[in-house]
């Protein structure tokens, strides 16, 4: 049984494995209808329990047609409608509940310590569908997404975030570590990465490039990240936040500092950090990046059921 909780805790040899499979796959639903089962149907019969404390839409929906392709069944629960912890119910008696009825856990929480006790308490795989420290789906997604336009290696390439340092840097940033590639990070001085992931990448002796000019990060790359500035559940002060980012804004000006044939990728939902002309351009590949979690998810589902090919 192996989880899929925060991708530095996954062998690099895993993550590309995944990578593999789920390329062999997309491949191979090139004649299939959406709800077409893949063919082999690896995970018939297996039953997937979906959990969502935060709001979602392309995790649910990627999650759903992910274990429906490969001919399991899911279920998606919403945190008020099971005890959770509460009304006289421990945290691990519900994990061992679910453990008896399903064969995997998928959880989208705003809780790190909550998926981590999930994962000591269950006796099924749990997977991590985004919590305040990572989205591991999103970003091995976003690397296969990467390699598919370029048809290179992403160790290869400039990677760069412009924006706020969330949960979806701290797997950028290790996924960084563990596919070698070089990753330049522009973000206000008092907006820096998270200084545990920060200090674990410097450990495992990645050269992390931290900018607060834009511009300067920006340059020569070959794909930008970005995300929103205010998440659903900021609790900041949003005027003083936006206004810190100002300068931040990916525009087409911005844009020009880096490669010519460059590839812009947003997890959205998306705000004004942003231009709409560069979110709407041909370098901008949100929308296949959005589908690609589906092909990417088969194969993480897979890995945790003991199935990757």
């Amino acid at each position: 049984m192996k989880h899929f909780i925060h991708l530095k805790d996954i062998p690099s040899r895993d993550l590309r494995k995944i990578l593999l499979d789920a390329k062999r796959r997309k491949n191979s639903r090139k004649k299939l209808n959406t709800l077409d089962i893949d063919k082999d149907k690896p995970l018939r019969g297996k039953f997937l329990i979906q959990m969502f404390e935060k709001s979602s839409l392309r995790t649910r929906l990627s999650f759903n047609l992910a274990i429906k392709q490969l001919g399991g069944g899911t279920i998606t629960l919403r945190s008020n409608e099971l005890h959770l912890g509460q009304g006289g119910e421990s945290l691990e008696d519900t994990a061992k509940i679910l453990s008896t009825y399903g064969d995997g856990f998928m959880l989208r929480t705003d809780d790190d310590k909550k998926i981590d006790n999930f994962a000591n308490y269950s006796n099924i795989p749990v997977i991590n569908g985004l919590s305040p420290s990572s989205h591991p789906t999103q970003i091995l997604s976003d690397v296969f997404t990467v390699e598919e336009l370029t048809k290179k290696n992403i160790s290869s390439l400039n990677i760069c975030w412009i924006g706020d340092s969330n949960n979806v840097l701290n797997s950028l940033i290790a996924a960084s570590v563990k596919f070698n590639f070089k990753l330049n990070i522009g973000c206000p001085k008092n907006y820096t990465p998270n200084k545990n992931i920060f200090n674990w990448a410097k450990k495992m002796n990645k050269d992390l490039k931290i900018y607060h000019d834009p511009k300067i990060a920006i340059q020569n790359a070959d794909v930008i990240f970005s995300d929103k500035v205010i998440s659903l559940n900021d609790k900041v002060d949003k005027k003083k936040k936006l206004e810190a980012f100002k300068k931040f804004k990916i525009t087409s000006s911005l844009l020009k500092k880096a490669k010519k044939n460059y590839i812009f990728l947003h997890c959205l939902p998306r705000g004004s950090e942003v231009e709409d002309k560069v979110f709407q351009s041909k370098n901008s590949q949100v929308w296949l990046q959005a589908l690609n979690r589906v092909h990417v998810q088969k194969s993480i589902l897979l890995y945790c059921f003991g199935k990757l090919r």
